[in-house]
């Protein structure tokens, strides 16, 4: 484990009271039991563009994406920000199926890509139980049921 500085320790306390903000956490809970897609139709279907549900899945994507930079750069030691948060794992399996098509649509082929990276370092720390396994589906999609949401709910 490195060294974990000050610093770094009030950088995750910051990350920590902006996942606190109200709408933040709002949005967090609708992503969590509400945003299970495959396919753009599926995501024109659970937040249509101008609706607040969209809105509430730019919040999430956007704050986790921006954490993962952090993360990334090394502002916050890693293994501090792993014993920490696991949220962000689950963001990503959520959004990994529309990733290819996003980034096409978008015409850019790094979208989300701080996620993605954050995501492939947390695979060997996050201890999924039987339950979690059972909680992901074969794509990779957490289950609105599975024992991911209420991990999600309660931070």
């Amino acid at each position: 484990m490195g060294q974990v500085t000050s610093e770094q320790v009030n950088l995750m306390l910051r990350l920590y009271e902006e996942r606190r903000e109200p709408r933040l956490r709002e949005a967090r809970e609708w992503f969590s039991a509400n945003f299970h897609v495959k396919n753009e139709a599926d995501v024109m279907r659970v937040c249509p563009p101008g609706s607040k549900e969209n809105a509430y899945m730019r919040m999430v994507l956007s704050y986790w994406e921006m954490v993962a930079s952090i993360v990334n750069r090394g502002l916050i030691e890693e293994d501090f920000f792993f014993e920490n948060s696991g949220e962000q794992w689950a963001v990503w399996e959520q959004v990994k199926p529309m990733i290819g098509a996003w980034r096409a649509m978008f015409s850019s082929p790094t979208f989300l890509s701080n996620l993605r990276g954050l995501a492939r370092e947390a695979q060997p720390r996050v201890k999924r139980s039987d339950s979690q396994v059972a909680g992901t589906n074969a794509t990779g999609i957490a289950d609105p049921q599975g024992a991911c949401r209420g991990r999600l709910n309660s931070a």
